[in-house]
């Protein structure tokens, strides 16, 4: 809702402050995320929890793993292990667990980095437009490449065109199938390696530097581990030779792990296809619905450089596991599941989720675009009749429309198409049983599992709430402190954060 930053007071420096530090320059304003003890947890415990769903939810024995729901089997011995040890050979079973050696392969890490290399290519040499970013506190703008939508588009057409000839036994659906684990191990290693060369690159920035480099506001507290997660410099570049320079957020925003979700989901559609010969209407749910936010998002991707991770947050853990290892791991959960149990849903429940889906990005879309038009151009007709509060700072805050109606009206829309992501799995649950007279196949079954995997397929949508809420609780402390008084005022004629008449 707010317009362009103003620049900051720390640009009008005297003489006797020309010695500033790049510290000084963009002062911290305090920790979030439960501070340096929160982002110790989260950084060790996020990779185990994506691979705990990757083994949890299996095409080994069922999702979840049957044991877990009868631990008693773990320790039930009828063998000359200890108890432990029975315990842990069953989980292992159960799970298709690999070994410690069997989470990596050559063929695993060299296929993810052709992966970045190939996005990387496309960004170089496709054709695209320039862009500036919101004004920084130290002054400038930053330029931005922006061809994203081009460039999945061209590996849209290319799988298109693989698929067309070879259908499930495309190389790139069979790479993914084969090489789950294998990818995110490579993935996590990936986003460790990214974090940890943006947190040593970040002591290089000096203050008064010509490439308009700066350190977060929140990310140069003095706690390593707080500042590695919560990333401390804002927009680092690196030059990559025969690439040029590469703004490492931007492009980690939106092409490797977000694009990457989608080819997870066409990579699981095709596994099903090969597994039972036909696509449910349920996965078709799943990969369309999520495939349109997906590419609404690239297309839209100008709409980024407003946005908080780009704005406001440094580069570090948070944003560089969140985007290369969560979003395409976690996101993609619905459809690894129903490549393995396929899922009728019937004309009534695909029409119910259509209505849940087109609702919510309804909501979504016309919320933002009214904003984007607003901050693009106020006298344009169809959001000149707009209501709204002039704040001291030269912003404009609506009061009317979609933003008269909730502070951040837009994470509803977002939160309500998460649904549709999940509602497809129904009670989710099933289990896999080897069958005698077919050696080498099995049968999968929802009976005495049903609805135990909902924690599974629908963790999205309920981790989506909690992230979107913590998300709107950050933006409020920003607004409070650029706006003042008049976000007081504008609390008070907007009273509800992101649901109307409800929260």
């Amino acid at each position: 809702m707010a317009s362009k930053r103003t620049r900051s007071a720390s640009l009008r420096k005297t003489a006797e402050q020309a010695a500033t530090t790049a510290e000084e320059v963009v002062k911290p304003h305090g920790f979030e995320f439960g501070g340096p003890l929160g982002a110790t947890i989260l950084t060790l415990f996020l990779p185990p929890l994506v691979y705990l769903f990757a083994f949890v939810c299996n095409d080994v024995t069922g999702c979840p793993a049957p044991s877990l729901r009868s631990p008693i089997q773990l320790f039930s011995n009828t063998t000359t292990q200890t108890g432990w040890e029975h315990g842990t050979t069953v989980l292992k079973q159960g799970t298709g667990w690999p070994g410690w050696a069997g989470l990596i392969s050559i063929e695993g890490m060299v296929g993810t980095l052709a992966w970045y290399a190939l996005s990387l290519a496309l960004w170089a040499v496709l054709p695209a437009y320039e862009l500036e970013g919101v004004e920084l506190d130290i002054g400038g703008r930053q330029k931005y490449r922006m061809n994203a939508f081009f460039s999945s588009v061209t590996i849209m057409i290319a799988c298109a065109a693989g698929t067309w000839v070879l259908g499930p036994d495309f190389q790139a659906w069979t790479f993914i199938n084969r090489n789950y684990i294998q990818i995110l191990t490579s993935s996590i290693i990936i986003s460790f390696a990214l974090s940890v060369f943006t947190y040593v690159r970040s002591f290089d920035v000096k203050p008064h530097n010509k490439e308009k480099r700066e350190l977060a506001a929140g990310g140069h507290t003095g706690s390593i581990i707080y500042d590695f997660f919560i990333g401390r410099e804002l927009n680092p570049k690196v030059d990559i030779p025969y690439f040029g320079e590469v703004d490492i957020k931007s492009f980690m925003e939106l092409r490797p792990g977000m694009l990457g979700w989608v080819m997870f989901d066409l990579a699981f559609m095709a596994k099903q296809y090969k597994n039972y010969g036909y696509v449910t209407d349920s996965m078709l749910m799943v990969v369309i619905s999520q495939s349109v936010y997906v590419f609404d998002a690239i297309y839209m991707e100008p709409a980024i450089l407003t946005t908080m991770d780009i704005t406001r947050d440094g580069f570090g853990f948070m944003l560089s596991f969140g985007d290369l290892v969560w979003v395409p791991f976690i996101y993609s959960l619905q459809a690894k599941y129903l490549a393995v149990h396929p899922v009728d849903l019937g004309p009534l429940y695909v029409l119910l989720i259509l209505v849940v889906q087109g609702t919510g990005y309804y909501i979504f879309r016309a919320s933002n675009s009214e904003k984007n038009r607003f901050r693009t151009n106020p006298s344009d007709p169809a959001v000149a009749h707009l209501e709204y509060i002039e704040t001291d700072v030269g912003s404009r805050l609506l009061t009317s429309g979609w933003w008269g109606k909730a502070r951040h009206i837009n994470y509803m829309g977002d939160w309500v198409m998460s649904w549709s992501y999940c509602l497809p799995t129904l009670a989710a649950g099933y289990k896999l049983t080897p069958m005698l007279l077919y050696p080498g196949t099995r049968m999968v079954t929802a009976e005495g599992m049903k609805g135990w995997a909902i924690p599974i397929t629908y963790f999205y949508m309920i981790y989506f709430a909690v992230l979107l809420v913590h998300r709107e609780r950050r933006d409020e402390e920003k607004c409070k402190r650029k706006y003042g008084k008049d976000w007081d005022e504008y609390c008070r004629q907007v009273p509800w954060r992101i649901i109307p008449g409800v929260y």
